[in-house]
């Protein structure tokens, strides 16, 4: 057991040495993002694989009409789920939501719903007694970091290439076509919000965690699974194309409220959102 811990100890210190020298373990310089790959189903309308480096997952979307909430009677539904099995990592619980899988699915729908990315008045068929509810299904089939970023890449994808069926309304009679006598109609998309995660690292503090505006802290960028596990403090965040922040969450053992470190912070998200 010792040896194991000065082996996993001595990893930790030659990466954390390698970052005081702007160097990472992959290959990557510190304001690299991996190059994702996109895989769109040409037989199912909302699905879509994204591989992420060794991250990979798949993306289902789909709908039912379902009824909309009582103090929002013209808006449709928005809802979204991701699932981490033991196949994507060991430390995952089959059957069990684990913290990271609640925060998956809390900033991704954060970022969709406050961006205004899906239209949600576009889903009602009646208002207040049918709506369009659209899902969005993660499943995680390997875990190498970044799982926020790629599933945000993923579900802003399957959103866009999804088709709903088309509705005839007869009265109070709701009648859903088949997608394959009727053409099925795309979702209204206004934006299109993407995460982008900076993790960071202070070499001269005792713990790696945001110590404010210090010019030797170091940020790094799509951080992997390794490179996560050694940092005590990370921003994510989602951006629409023309550079608005839609949402935030931040992980950190002290937080900072100076208005130059988040100015300087939302700098370098723009720079991340541009890689």
């Amino acid at each position: 057991m010792m040896k194991e811990f000065n082996v996993i100890e001595n990893r930790r210190s030659y990466t954390l040495e390698a970052l005081k020298q702007r160097y990472r373990l992959n290959g990557r310089t510190l304001d690299n993002i991996r190059n994702p790959k996109l895989h769109i189903s040409s037989s199912e309308y909302g699905f879509v694989e994204i591989e992420w480096g060794k991250t990979k997952l798949a993306v289902r979307v789909s709908a039912e009409v379902s009824k909309p909430y009582e103090d929002r009677p013209f808006e449709g539904l928005f809802s979204i789920n991701s699932e981490m099995s033991s196949m994507a990592c060991m430390s995952f619980e089959n059957g069990k939501s684990s913290d990271e899988e609640v925060l998956v699915s809390r900033l991704i729908e954060k970022a969709v719903r406050r961006s205004n990315a899906l239209d949600l008045e576009s889903l009602c068929i009646i208002a207040g007694e049918k709506v369009w509810h659209i899902r969005a299904d993660i499943s995680f089939l390997s875990h190498d970091g970044g799982l926020i970023d790629a599933s945000c890449l993923g579900v802003m994808t399957a959103l866009q290439n999804f088709r709903k069926p088309d509705v005839s309304i007869h009265g109070t009679d709701v009648i859903i076509h088949d997608i394959e006598t009727h053409q099925p109609t795309p979702l209204s998309i206004l934006h299109v919000p993407l995460c982008i995660t900076y993790s960071f690292f202070n070499p001269d503090g005792s713990v790696e965690n945001i110590k404010g505006i210090s010019s030797k802290e170091i940020a790094v960028l799509d951080a992997d699974k390794e490179e996560e596990s050694y940092f005590g403090s990370t921003i994510k965040n989602s951006l629409d194309v023309i550079e608005n922040l839609t949402a935030t969450m931040k992980n950190s053992l002290q937080e900072n409220h100076d208005s130059r470190y988040h100015s300087e912070r939302l700098d370098l998200l723009k720079v991340g959102a541009n890689r």
